[in-house]
C-alpha cells in the first residue's frame, strides 16, 4: 500500500519554478552581452586550451551582434530575479523552512556520502531525509551565488555610480571575472541538479511539482491494520 506524504510547500515550489526560467534566461542574455568583448580563456600565456566562447559557438547558437538586446532582456530580468529571490530567503525565515535548508554540523561528512553514492563507490544508501547535506550546501550556495551576481553585476553595469561597491570588488576588471565565474557556477550546479533529478526518480520530481511523494507503507502494518478495521477482535 502506498500513502501521499507532503514535502515541499507551495511557496517553495513557486519560487522554485521562477527561478528555474529567468536564471536560464539570463545566462542567455549574458552571452549576448559576453559577445561583445569575449576575452576569457584557459590556457596560460600565448597557449589557449579553450576559448569562452569559439566563433562556432556564435554562428551555431545566433549570438552575435544582440548586444543591445541582451541588454534589455538581461536587466528587465535581474529585477524578476531579484525580487524572486528576497522573497524566496524571506519566505523561508518566516516559515521556518530555514532550518531545512542551512547546513549544519553533519552536512559536510553527508555531502560527501551522497556523492560517493551518486558515483557508485558506496554501496550504503545516505539517510533520507528532507533536504540531504548535499543539497543543504548546494542550495545554501546558490542563495550566495545569487546575491554575489547581484552585487557584481551593479558593479559592471554602473561602475561609475556604485563606484565604491567597483572598488569594493577589486575594480571593474575584477567583478565581470566574478561575475562570469558565477555565471559558470550556475551552469554546473544546473548540470549536477538536473543530473540527480534524473537519478532520484519520477516520485522526486513530482514533490517538485504537486507537492507530495508517495511511499511505500510495510506490508505488516497494512494487513495488521486492514484486519483490525474489518474484524474488531482481530489484533493488529
Amino acid at each position: 500500500m502506498k500513502k501521499l506524504v507532503e514535502k515541499h510547500p507551495l511557496a517553495i515550489r513557486w519560487f522554485h519554478w521562477v527561478n528555474f526560467p529567468v536564471l536560464m534566461l539570463m545566462i542567455w542574455s549574458g552571452l549576448w552581452i559576453y559577445w561583445a568583448n569575449d576575452i576569457y580563456r584557459i590556457g596560460w600565456g600565448s597557449t589557449t586550451l579553450y576559448k569562452f566562447f569559439p566563433q562556432s559557438f556564435y554562428a551555431a547558437t545566433h549570438l552575435d551582434h544582440k548586444l543591445a538586446q541582451g541588454m534589455a532582456w538581461h536587466f528587465m530580468l535581474m529585477w524578476v530575479f531579484f525580487i524572486n529571490g528576497l522573497l524566496y530567503v524571506g519566505y523561508t525565515l518566516v516559515s521556518g523552512e530555514w532550518r531545512y535548508l542551512l547546513p549544519n554540523r553533519h552536512s559536510f561528512r553527508e555531502a560527501i556520502e551522497v556523492t560517493l553514492h551518486d558515483l557508485g563507490l558506496r554501496k550504503t544508501a545516505p539517510l533520507v531525509q528532507k533536504y540531504n547535506g548535499a543539497q543543504r550546501i548546494a542550495y545554501t550556495a546558490v542563495v550566495i551565488m545569487g546575491i554575489g551576481s547581484l552585487l557584481t553585476g551593479l558593479a559592471i553595469y554602473k561602475p561609475t555610480q556604485f563606484g565604491w561597491l567597483t572598488q569594493t570588488l577589486g575594480g571593474y576588471e575584477a567583478a565581470r571575472v566574478q561575475h562570469f565565474l558565477l555565471t559558470v557556477g550556475y551552469v554546473l550546479f544546473f548540470v549536477v541538479h538536473v543530473a540527480q533529478v534524473g537519478r532520484a526518480g519520477w516520485n522526486n520530481f513530482r514533490s517538485m511539482v504537486a507537492g507530495f511523494e508517495i511511499e511505500d507503507v510495510p506490508a505488516a502494518g497494512v494487513t495488521g491494520s486492514m484486519l483490525a478495521q474489518r474484524d474488531p477482535d482481530a489484533k493488529a
